[in-house]
């Protein structure tokens, strides 16, 4: 096939030139141009035609008289040959490379006689041959069509290019068999040929889903020349609405000068369908060559803008074809006309010709603030020119003589929420499009004293842990001021609230430039716990501006406080506490409690009791938190009289503190056996006081009248103590808390208390009543009257003596 084609081409190019040397037209007109006509491609060596012949001049004499050719163009494509007078190309002449799509394509060059000094022009037109075939831009053409499709629904299919020209060019499509599709082809008003793809037979995916066609396209030369591309159909569901394009011209006109990117038009076409059936691409068709480099257009939002320069002296108008397509491959088609215009290439000028650096804040309205000129080349409308600037500003342009705008402020300013404002002035022409330009005019608020500061918090609470360092720092107040320099320095002061019960110029104080608070002396938790003050803070404004806040310091306490015995109290004649437990107590039974308190709070103030020191180890045992004393065993005869226990108390600070109480318990099972134990306790006489053995004897003698008076209350009162059950048939017994204390004797029994308690005596001794005396039981007599006799009373006291022993203890009845 290929030589076949090769052999055909030689054939047709032979009897062209043939032809052309047979049948070369001569044409002499009055200014003396000669005119040849050869086909393009014509092979280096041919000959066009004879110069001397035509020129009527001698070959022989044609080197003598200086005949030459002068060419108008960069390239040659002719020699003279001197010695036969013929006319040779010297070049391969494409006449589509040359003209295009021009329907005449010429070449002129001059001939120069030099001895005659005359000019003769040549003109060569270069005549198509059908040396190019029909061609497609995409090999492949796929359409997606409704299985819903009408029969006779047409489809626009894409024109094939051919360079070459009349026809040469493409003169008609076919279609390959198929039942369903036929072709048809129409010729537009410009002389194209449109090929339009027609549904014959209505459509079922079911039955086949893809049909593949070919579609060819010929021109009209000899040989006939042909191109092909094959189309695809893919059968889909639904789509039964081609898209309309909302005009079917688009016209638009623009500068010569827009940038590459402009947008020169947005195309729109609607399709009726729904969903993805609706959604429409966009697509250039039936372009140049030279356009496909200059226009392109979003498939999406059909904006055609520039991707090259436009060039006025190139081209003035360009026309296309736009088309827009479904999913469905339904398609619409609209023609775009370009024009292309030159004319306002100049952007307006603006000139600052006064301006004010800053504006104070609180300027009124209707404050100028610049001057501005505005000037544009340009004439008539390209040259008028609008100025605007920013809304979001608190400025307007106020329009005050010819092209003289003033800047001014149109409402309050406040430097707190903007510094400074950039003003961007913009100046558009009327031209189209228009051209426009922008200055930025810097505008600086200067500040005013119209912010008081403020700080940080609402109210402050602060902690410190007593027996602080003195001149610790407490915390660092902090006040902000929106204001500037002067403005915005912040000096801070401590003022005293009228409840404050601290004085605080000698409590505290705060750095007047920091805000730090400090402490001036060390705080002591016992004495006060917390400090209310106020801080004020003031600008440097003037006037100045202030604000204060309310501080609160709490005083955190520390464990420095040991804890302090309340019971046993420590006696004042230096004697120690004795308590009475009867020989018959159970297990468990409640001598005696160790009260104390600890000055310090929370944990600090928490308290444990232990047993530390006694007589007898294991005898007695001490309440961890409670500090009662109570019995671990029952008392054996072995088990001494007097037993002496210390107890330590401890409280729960870090490090702990602590204090010691030392308890004196007498064993005995009745009054006469406490009595006569009493008695025999030995006590160290004391050699450096002579007054004590005055002392002992004048209290053995009261108390022996005072055990004679017992024994009688205690006949008369025996019936009625059985009755009360308070105690038994046998011996009166201590089954509760103790009911007496004893007073220490050096030698001798007295009574060196100054007061004394009642006991209210019950069977449940637990249950007995401690009241305060109303009598004042001393080594002195008192005059204040008896109280009346109450029945079941039981009053003791306590006492030391000077040396810290033991002392006999005073118990009677009333």
């Amino acid at each position: 096939v290929g030589t076949q084609k090769n052999r055909s081409r030689s054939i047709y190019l032979s009897r062209q030139v043939l032809f052309c040397l047979i049948l070369v037209n001569v044409w002499e007109a009055i200014s003396g141009q000669i005119r040849y006509s050869i086909p393009e491609e014509m092979q280096k060596g041919s000959i066009v035609g004879n110069i001397a012949k035509d020129l009527g001049l001698d070959i022989k004499d044609l080197s003598d008289r200086g005949v030459r050719i002068v060419g108008r163009g960069r390239t040659q494509y002719f020699t003279l040959n001197i010695k036969s007078g013929h006319l040779y190309p010297t070049e391969r002449v494409d006449r589509e490379q040359l003209c295009g799509q021009l329907e005449t394509c010429l070449l002129n060059f001059e001939i120069i006689v030099e001895d005659k000094m005359k000019v003769f022009g040549v003109e060569v037109e270069i005549t198509d041959i059908n040396d190019n075939a029909p061609r497609f831009q995409e090999d492949e053409l796929e359409f997606r069509i409704s299985e819903l499709a009408a029969v006779g629904t047409r489809y626009s299919l894409e024109g094939a290019q051919d360079p070459d020209v009349g026809t040469n060019s493409v003169q008609g499509y076919y279609l390959s068999s198929n039942k369903h599709f036929s072709l048809d082809v129409q010729t537009g008003a410009d002389g194209d040929k449109y090929a339009e793809l027609v549904l014959e037979k209505s459509l079922d995916r079911e039955e086949q889903a893809v049909h593949d066609l070919i579609l060819i396209a010929t021109d009209g030369g000899d040989p006939v020349r042909s191109g092909s591309a094959q189309i695809r159909v893919i059968i889909l569901d639904a789509n039964d609405n081609a898209p309309v394009f909302s005009q079917p011209v688009y016209k638009v006109s623009v500068l010569e000068n827009v940038p590459v990117g402009s947008l020169l038009l947005t195309v729109n076409a609607t399709d009726l369908d729904e969903a993805i059936n609706s959604e429409i691409t966009y697509s250039l068709r039936k372009m140049k060559d030279k356009a496909s480099q200059i226009f392109q257009v979003d498939s999406k939002t059909g904006e055609i803008s520039t991707v090259g320069n436009l060039d006025y002296e190139e081209a003035a108008l360009h026309e296309m074809e736009v088309q827009a397509k479904d999913v469905g491959d339904l398609s619409a088609r609209s023609k775009v006309l370009i024009a292309v215009i030159d004319v306002n290439d100049n952007a307006p000028e603006i000139t600052v010709t006064s301006a004010i650096k800053s504006v104070s804040e609180d300027s009124p309205p209707g404050t100028v603030i610049a001057l501005i000129n505005l000037h544009d080349r340009d004439s008539g409308e390209n040259g008028e020119v609008t100025c605007s600037i920013p809304r979001n500003i608190p400025f307007w342009l106020q329009k005050s003589f010819d092209n003289y705008y003033s800047l001014v402020t149109d409402r309050p300013l406040d430097r707190e929420q903007v510094l400074d404002y950039s003003v961007t002035v913009t100046a558009a022409d009327r031209g189209t499009p228009p051209l426009s330009s922008t200055a930025t005019i810097l505008v600086q608020l200067s500040d005013i004293n119209d912010n008081a500061p403020v700080f940080n918090q609402t109210s402050y609470t602060l902690y410190i842990t007593e027996n602080n360092p003195r001149g610790a720092s407490l915390y660092s107040l902090k006040a902000n001021d929106p204001d500037w320099k002067e403005n915005a320095r912040v000096t801070y002061s401590i003022t005293e609230e009228d409840r404050s019960e601290v004085p605080l110029s000698s409590s505290i104080s705060i750095n007047s430039e920091t805000g730090v608070v400090y402490a001036l002396c060390s705080f002591d938790y016992e004495q006060f716990r917390e400090i209310r003050f106020q801080v004020q803070a003031q600008d440097g404004g003037s006037p100045p501006l202030s604000s204060n806040v309310s501080v609160t310091l709490f005083i955190l306490d520390q464990n420095d406080n040991s804890p302090h015995i309340l019971h046993p109290s420590f006696p004042t004649d230096g004697s120690t506490g004795v308590e009475l437990a009867p020989r018959s107590s159970e297990p468990g039974y409640l001598v005696t409690k160790v009260v104390a308190v600890d000055a310090d709070s929370g944990q600090n103030a928490w308290l444990f009791y232990q047993l530390l020191k006694a007589t007898e180890p294991g005898l007695f045992s001490v309440g961890l938190q409670s500090g009662e004393i109570r019995t671990a065993r029952s008392f054996l005869d072995k088990d001494a009289l007097k037993q002496s226990l210390v107890v330590l108390v401890k409280d729960n600070g870090q490090p702990p503190l602590s204090a010691t109480a030392t308890v004196t318990v007498v064993v005995a099972d009745s009054i006469p056996e406490i009595l006569s134990d009493l008695s025999s306790l030995s006590v160290p006489a004391d050699p450096q006081s002579s007054l004590t053995l005055y002392l002992v004897i004048a209290v053995a003698s009261v108390s022996c009248l005072f055990l004679t008076f017992l024994i009688v209350l205690v006949t008369l009162r025996l019936r009625w103590w059985r009755k009360s059950q308070l105690f038994d048939s046998s011996s009166v017994t201590f089954s509760g808390v103790p009911v007496s204390q004893f007073v220490g004797l050096d030698g001798v029994r007295a009574f060196l208390h100054s007061y004394s308690h009642e006991v209210s005596l019950t069977t449940d001794s637990r249950k007995s009543q401690c009241i305060q005396s109303e009598l004042n039981y001393s080594n002195t007599l008192t005059n204040g009257p008896i109280n009346e006799k109450k029945e079941g009373l039981l009053i003791a006291e306590n006492s030391k003596n000077n040396d810290g022993n033991d002392a006999f203890g005073q118990v009677s009845f009333l």
